[in-house]
């Protein structure tokens, strides 16, 4: 038995805690969850983009600890090399590389103008003027990848770290109607059926918690 605990918050509201969760089942490593409640004062001050994401995901392994969702990626990749969480090819897995650590770093005007919600759905919702070049970039980069590896993935046939990375952007643009284009689309429809996807909005939908501050309403 593998001895491995993750450690999670909202999984409606916690982009964090889903990409986290994605990359421990991308790499076939079988994990005891352990959830941190919402009235946790460092919690909320994550879920709020008042601090750093510190307190999750956090992955126990075999007494090693790691945290921050790129550290989780590249360990379990050096773990379970087999398992393809990045690409095969090196000019492909740099990419996969460079554009997950871009989504990691950045967007912060579409983190906040557009807060992780699983289980509300917008018909239309006002876009922040200050988030449109972030969505613009996300689309460039969606496209850039479904053109240049064939899809339905961003690199390739088969999901990789970059989709872990940008599944919480597909469900913001699902939950706030944002308009984008065919080719964005149809990746959107891709992650959105995911089972892993289907998986964590299934239990996120139970959760009975609510963080008023994030329940935007137009």
């Amino acid at each position: 038995m593998v001895d491995a605990q993750l450690t999670l918050s909202s999984r409606n509201y916690s982009s964090w805690s889903l990409r986290g969760w994605l990359l421990c089942r991308l790499a076939g490593l079988r994990v005891t969850e352990k959830m941190i409640a919402l009235d946790d004062p460092g919690n909320r001050a994550e879920l709020l983009l008042l601090s750093p994401s510190v307190l999750v995901p956090r992955l126990t392994h075999e007494r090693a600890s790691v945290w921050d969702t790129l550290a989780i990626a590249e360990y379990l990749h050096e773990l379970y090399p087999a398992a393809g969480m990045y690409p095969a090819d090196r000019i492909a897995r740099a990419h996969c590389r460079s554009v997950s650590g871009e989504i990691h770093s950045g967007f912060t005007n579409l983190r906040s103008a557009l807060p992780m919600n699983l289980k509300v759905r917008h018909d239309r919702f006002p876009i922040f003027p200050g988030a449109k070049p972030d969505i613009e970039r996300v689309e460039t980069i969606w496209a850039e990848c479904l053109d240049s590896y064939g899809g339905p993935w961003l690199f390739g046939p088969a999901p990789t770290v970059a989709d872990a990375m940008f599944a919480p952007v597909v469900q913001r643009f699902l939950t706030y109607a944002v308009p984008v284009s065919p080719t964005s689309a149809a990746y959107c429809g891709t992650v959105n059926s995911w089972s892993l996807m289907r998986e964590w909005i299934d239990a996120a939908r139970i959760e009975p918690d609510e963080m008023i501050e994030l329940e935007t309403e137009f």
